[in-house]
């Protein structure tokens, strides 16, 4: 079995207004293998966003406040941590893309400076210093005559020597080898012109060039889990598509975790191997992508699916869930959808469902299927 990086469980967020208490999330349970890529989808409104600011503890307080729940991160759980146990784990082992880059990078620092900032808050250089001189020694070897060479290998059996123990650094020659793991991350996520993006500030690039830096900064530090918040909405469908894939690439050859929040089920389709399905506040569907589309369980998901254009058939106009999503002040009792459910009955109206296996990773919350008599839907 894959071994799991993020586990929520049972996380509330509640957010303390002068109207009364916005229950963003009741109840949400999550889970994340390595390697693994969850979509979390949902309308406007339905606590995605909630859900990964709570997992990194940047929920605002006040008004936000997680008042239960878990979220356990490789064993142990973030919500007991403190603010400075937190602070190593956010940018380094979790890193999050959000969604439109220039709220987000610094208009007054170079894209270089800002991607090695990231790196010296989090790593320690001097192995890398030590690292980099071998390899420059190894490369020099390779050219030097031989009677020059032992000079060479000496000098680099020394330097291995000092691996354990590396010698101090300057600021200076810490800060030129933050520069140049910021022009590889660069290279990593395929940004045109490394070498001069790292000394150009954010107005100089395209909205694709500065999501690709975000991209870089989240991947600074190699992070076990990377949220992705609507991180490609802002931009046009071609650029979009090479953010997309460039994500599935990094994700196969860094083995890291991926969360994606969005409202596109075209982008969970292509890229995401689980998805959660959220209303708000809740989760009412769990399942394997195929089997989500495949065979689509709360009347949910099938009305989210039914809003997506076809291109097999001809429409007039395209379909819509009725109604709107509740006031999470007075969230509706028993099952939160039942206002707008075709199918809801008497039970939907008093009691929240739980959620159950239907079949081998595909779990719902809906009496639909935990009540002897199946109700199909009207």
């Amino acid at each position: 079995m894959t071994e799991t990086v993020l586990e929520v469980r049972d996380l509330k967020t509640y957010f303390y207004t002068y109207a009364g208490v916005v229950k963003a999330l009741d109840g949400v349970d999550l889970t994340i293998g390595q390697g693994e890529t969850l979509g979390l989808v949902g309308e406007t409104g339905c606590g995605k966003s909630v859900t990964s600011l709570s997992v990194l503890r940047l929920v605002p307080d006040p008004p936000g406040k997680i008042v239960g729940g878990e979220v356990m991160f490789k064993g142990q759980d973030l919500l007991k941590m403190s603010d400075e146990e937190i602070r190593s784990i956010r940018g380094n082992k979790i890193a999050m893309i959000f969604q439109d880059p220039m709220t987000y990078i610094n208009p007054v620092m170079t894209i270089g400076d800002q991607v090695a900032e990231v790196i010296l808050l989090h790593q320690d250089l001097r192995k890398e210093a030590v690292r980099i001189r071998i390899d420059e020694l190894k490369e020099q070897l390779k050219n030097t005559p031989s009677d020059q060479q032992r000079q060479i290998e000496s000098e680099i059996t020394e330097l291995e020597a000092q691996m354990s123990n590396p010698p101090r650094l300057s600021s200076r020659e810490t800060k030129k080898i933050a520069l140049r793991k910021a022009t590889d991350l660069l290279t990593l996520v395929r940004m045109p012109y490394p070498e001069k993006v790292v000394n150009q500030y954010p107005h100089e690039l395209s909205g694709g060039m500065r999501q690709r830096a975000i991209i870089a900064m989240a991947l600074a530090c190699g992070p076990l889990l990377l949220i992705a918040d609507e991180a490609t909405t802002s931009l046009d469908v071609t650029i979009q598509a090479q953010i997309l894939a460039l994500l599935n690439d990094l994700k196969r050859s860094l083995q890291t975790s991926i969360m994606i929040i969005t409202h596109d089920m075209g982008i969970v389709a292509e890229m995401c191997d689980t998805v959660a399905v959220m209303y708000a506040g809740v989760v009412v569907e769990y399942a394997d992508t195929k089997k989500l589309f495949r065979n689509p369980l709360h009347p949910y998901t099938k009305g989210l699916l039914r809003t997506i254009p076809s291109l097999t058939r001809e429409q007039d106009r395209l379909e819509t869930i009725e109604g709107i999503v509740p006031n999470l002040i007075y969230p509706p009792e028993g099952c939160r959808f039942h206002p707008r459910c075709r199918s809801a009955w008497d039970i939907c109206k008093q009691e929240r469902p739980q959620m159950i296996t239907v079949e081998e990773n595909h779990k719902v919350a809906c009496h639909l299927y935990t009540e002897p008599r199946h109700i199909q839907e009207k």
